[in-house]
């Protein structure tokens, strides 16, 4: 059953110039990965330092294989140095309604 993942991201003001570049160089990993769906990136026009991640899987067995795969092999770090606080992950089961 397809999965959908939102990742909130909260990044230093600081660092806001970088973050496009870095979340796009990282994506292409993510978007390249054996069950992803796509990935969406949405910046909240009140607050341009929170953004989203909707991820789309095939299946939870895809992220939780993408999720290892990027804690395993420290794909994170170029983007840890930018954010405010520790990535939230929240995932959903895709409705049939």
């Amino acid at each position: 059953m397809p999965v959908t993942s939102i990742v909130t991201l909260t990044l230093k003001p600081e660092s806001l110039a970088d973050a496009e570049r870095v979340v796009r160089e990282s994506l292409e990993l993510t978007r390249g990965f054996q069950g992803n769906l796509g990935v969406d990136v949405l910046v909240d026009q009140a607050d341009p330092t929170r953004w989203l991640l909707i991820e789309r899987w095939e299946s939870e067995e895809a992220d939780s294989a993408y999720r290892a795969y990027r804690a395993e092999n420290g794909t994170r770090s170029a983007l840890g140095p930018l954010l405010a606080g520790a990535p939230q992950v929240v995932k959903y089961d895709v409705s049939p309604a």
